[in-house]
């Protein structure tokens, strides 16, 4: 009987409560614009934050949790450094490097104890033809522990076996987007592709994988559902070998003041790209200060290489995009105080105004807890009204940065429900010293006053 009661009152003073809005639509559209906007920003702060999330931890599935990079400098004239005869000298005292090599990923692999795999790369831009067409393409020479390194599936078909790897024989793994733009509606399995000169046959083809065009961009990632994948041996044997060819691009010639003057080799590595897995996250900064010294001392003192830590760039990343995030809560929270701020004046002005019905009311009957429940029913509407305003244009919101700025926003229920629930606060917490004041007044002189 008592709830039954309670809900009457409830369902009269929301009915009581409503009619007001509507008769006062401008103020308390105006009202609730804080709570819409507040409400709004962190639907999208949110949005926002779970998409860095999930794009943090699609890039650590492709550079691999525990991945260090070696990437080869290339011997390139500094264009500073022209017409200068001491920056010419410099050059010329510069001493000999063989280069990033095979040989460099064999010795890591066997001399330092905390690498697990070690994976060379060769790259050439080249091209594959097809039915009699002919389209760009990366030709990658890799070794079996590629697709381990690279946290990579494939999808049909297998791996490089021991007997096509030692005898360089030539087989390949394509990606899916490859194999979907050369043999439209069919496997390519079994079946012949000519890269360049040499003709291959499709052995395997990789899982697709989503690579956003920042990821390949950060953190050097090629979009490896395009490539064509050979055994690195076939690669240096039927295609190119830089430390063979490199001898005859080596040579010297004098500038205007008769001194030597070195001409700069080119890329003279024999690998594009070498991957080290090591077996433990903690000890990926000690590995790469013993892989740093071990390759200088093998490349005769030359630093022509550059050593990374995918992770590393990952976790500054992340931090960026926390304290981002951080500031934009900060925002939301500022315009929901504004919010909350604007219903309590709103409401406390209301009292002033309806002081004559809030005496009419109390004289016929009601009591203070009936005054409460009228003025905390006219706020939480509006905050409610606010929310559900505030939730469409932070859902709006988030598809058009995604659309505008590139940035991938995830929606969640769990954050419409907490920004719901923040809006119904809102309206609570800021509407009881409204409502106190209302109820507080007596009869007596509310009808009194003018």
């Amino acid at each position: 009987m008592i709830d039954k009661i309670l809900l009457e009152k409830l369902k009269s003073n929301f009915n009581e409560a409503f009619w007001f809005i509507k008769t006062n639509k401008i103020r308390t559209f105006l009202t609730a614009l804080g709570i819409i906007f507040g409400v709004a920003s962190v639907i999208t702060m949110l949005a926002i934050g779970k998409g860095a999330e999930k794009e943090i931890l699609a890039q650590l599935e492709l550079v691999g949790v525990n991945n260090i990079v070696i990437t080869p400098i290339p011997d390139e004239e500094n264009e500073d450094s022209k017409g200068n005869g001491e920056n010419d000298n410099k050059t010329e005292s510069k001493r000999f490097s063989k280069g990033l090599d095979i040989l460099d990923a064999t010795s890591i692999q066997k001399h330092i104890p905390s690498v697990k795999l070690v994976s060379p790369e060769i790259i050439l831009n080249t091209y594959v033809i097809n039915n009699g067409r002919q389209n760009p393409v990366k030709l990658i020479g890799i070794s079996p522990t590629f697709l381990e390194t690279s946290n990579i599936n494939l999808e049909n078909g297998k791996s490089f076996s021991d007997y096509q790897i030692k005898n360089a024989l030539p087989v390949c793994i394509i990606g899916k987007k490859l194999e979907k733009k050369l043999f439209t509606g069919e496997s390519a399995l079994g079946k012949q592709i000519k890269v360049k000169d040499v003709w291959l046959q499709v052995i395997g083809i990789i899982e697709e994988k989503l690579i956003s065009e920042k990821a390949q961009e950060n953190l050097g990632i090629r979009d490896l559902n395009k490539d064509v994948y050979i055994p690195i041996n076939t690669f240096l044997i039927r295609y190119k070998d830089r430390k063979i060819t490199r001898s005859t691009k080596s040579r010297r010639n004098r500038n205007e003041n008769g001194l030597k003057k070195r001409t700069p080799r080119g890329n003279y590595h024999q690998i594009d790209k070498l991957t080290v897995q090591v077996k433990n996250s903690n000890e990926l900064k000690a590995t790469a200060e013993v892989l740093s010294k071990m390759l200088k001392r093998r490349h005769n003192d030359v630093l022509d290489f550059e050593i990374t830590i995918p992770i590393q760039l990952l976790k500054q990343q992340q931090k960026t995009k926390q304290i981002f995030n951080i500031v934009l809560s900060i925002i939301a929270g500022i315009s929901l105080l504004i919010g909350g701020i604007g219903i309590m004046n709103i409401m406390l002005a209301s009292v002033l105004e309806r002081t004559k019905e809030i005496g009419i009311i109390r004289a016929i009957g009601a009591t203070q807890e009936d005054v409460i429940l009228q003025f905390l029913s006219e706020s939480v509407l509006i905050s409610v009204g606010g929310g559900i305003l505030g939730i469409i244009l932070g859902i709006i919101g988030a598809y058009i940065i995604e659309i505008v700025s590139g940035i991938e926003t995830v929606l969640s229920i769990n954050s419409i429900i907490l920004s719901f629930f923040i809006a119904v606060m809102v309206g609570l917490i800021f509407g009881i010293f409204p409502a106190k004041a209302a109820s507080n007044k007596k009869p007596i002189e509310a009808l009194r006053s003018e």
